[in-house]
This record gives structure tokens, C-alpha cells and sequence, in this order.
């Protein structure tokens, strides 16, 4: 139980790597407060698997590109469960196109809500975590941004994209140096390219499926399950001692150069 009567907060938690961490939050003993955005029918879903668990979730609708977004989410997870131990910033958005014709508003919703949405939403939960003090073991809190293997390497129909996820790991880095001082923990999980609905329609093409497949060492694309693991790990005791630290989850992919 790494997360035993802890309280999670995750962004973008409907589906996909969201979803996921929510449940294996939940599943190492924390109470859940997810955000989603119009997706009532899937946020449901999620609360039911959270309270199959024994734990207490609830679900909290908000476009995480509005600023007061943010605090409307904390503080319905602190009316609900009374603090805010661990925040994951996960909600993002990836609508492939081309450089040359970007249309304006695909690079401002892109950046608004990858970047600009991450950015309120730990400073949301960061002020939170610094109201409530440490605890007796002097820890404040722990965020966890999902970055991308995306933050290293540039992606021809994801100009707009890219920027963002080094956006989110240089926030972690920064966020790491600003709040150490409250005893927060601030770190960044870099996946590589993992089955989601984010990149459905690009995977849905078995060439390049099985190009992507061939490229991971361990021969298969990740899974949401993959990312929420290692984010239990990064929000728990286990990683007292990390802040500003970027993990690498691609199943051997960016090793794979030669």
C-alpha cells in the first residue's frame, strides 16, 4: 500500500494514462478526486473501479485550460477528503498536424491545455499543500507532471505538441527549486508512445503500429498501466528523495538509436 489514506488528485482522469493512475491510486490504499472535461459516462466508470477498491473517489468536471478551473478542483477535493497529499498532472490533448499549415487556434489550444493548464493546476495544488503544512515527518506533498519521451525528441506532425512536454518536465525542475523549501516533491514521468485514445487514429494504421512496435526493445507499445506504476512509486515514500527528477518509461525506445 504505498499510498495508504493518502488523497490523489489527477488531472485528465476519464481515460487513458489518467484513468489508470487514478485506479492504481486507489489500489495502493489513496481516496481519489478525479478532474475530467464533458466525459461524464467514463468519469463515472472511473469512480465505480476506484470504489470497488474501498476507496472514496469523486469527479470533478473543468477545462483545465481555464485558470479557475484549478482551484475549483482543489477545493472540492479538500471539502471532500480534507487535504491534498499527492497532485498528477496528466490532461493533455495531441491533434497531429502538419508545421507548415498549424492553424492558429490547434497551437493555442494545444499549449493552453498541455502547458498553460499544467501550469495552474500545480500551482493550484501547490498552495494547497503549503496551507496545510508538513507533516510530523516533515513531507508537504508530492506533484507528479506527465511529461513525454516527446520533451527529448521532435515529432514531424507534433510541432506543436512537443513544446509542451518539455514545457511540462522544465515546470517539474523548476517547481522542484521553488517548493523544496515546504518539503513538496516535484517530478516528471516520461512516457513513450503508449496505446491511449490520444494517438488512436495514428496507431490505427498496422504499418505504422507495427514500425512504432518494432522500434521498443520490448516489442510492444505501453500501456496505460506501465505509466500509473511508476507514478505510485514517484508520489510514495519510496521516492522521499526525489525532486526534479525526469523518468524515462518508453520500454527501451529512445536507447534504441542505433
Amino acid at each position: 500500500m504505498l499510498l495508504e489514506n493518502k488523497v490523489v488528485l489527477v488531472t485528465g482522469a476519464s481515460r487513458g494514462i489518467g484513468r489508470a493512475t487514478a485506479i492504481e491510486a486507489a489500489r495502493q490504499g489513496a481516496d481519489v478526486a478525479i478532474n475530467t472535461f464533458n466525459d461524464a459516462e467514463e468519469a463515472a466508470a472511473v469512480l465505480s473501479a476506484v470504489e470497488a477498491l474501498g476507496r472514496r473517489a469523486i469527479a470533478v468536471d473543468g477545462d483545465v485550460a481555464l485558470p479557475e478551473s484549478a482551484p475549483a478542483f482543489v477545493a472540492a477535493a479538500v471539502e471532500a477528503f480534507g487535504r491534498v497529499d499527492v497532485f498528477v498532472s496528466n490532461a493533455g490533448i495531441c491533434p497531429f498536424h502538419a508545421f507548415f499549415d498549424m492553424p492558429v487556434e490547434t497551437l493555442r489550444r494545444t499549449m493552453e491545455v498541455n502547458l498553460h493548464g499544467a501550469y495552474f493546476m500545480v500551482q493550484a495544488a501547490a498552495n494547497q499543500m503549503v496551507r496545510q503544512g508538513r507533516d510530523a515527518e516533515g513531507r508537504g506533498g508530492s506533484i507528479v507532471a506527465i511529461s513525454s519521451i516527446s520533451a527529448l525528441v521532435g515529432g514531424e506532425m507534433q510541432t506543436h505538441y512537443t513544446p509542451t512536454k518539455a514545457g511540462v518536465h522544465s515546470l517539474m525542475q523548476s517547481c522542484a527549486v521553488a517548493l523544496g523549501r515546504h518539503g513538496i516533491r516535484c517530478n516528471s514521468v516520461l512516457p513513450g508512445t503508449v496505446a491511449t485514445d490520444i494517438n488512436k487514429d495514428d496507431l490505427a494504421d498496422p504499418d505504422k503500429r507495427r514500425y512504432m512496435e518494432g522500434r521498443i526493445p520490448l516489442g510492444r507499445l505501453g500501456r496505460p498501466e506501465d505509466i500509473a506504476g511508476v507514478v505510485a512509486f514517484l508520489a510514495s515514500d519510496m521516492a522521499s528523495y526525489m525532486s526534479g527528477a525526469a523518468l524515462l518509461v518508453d520500454g527501451g525506445a529512445l536507447a534504441n538509436f542505433q
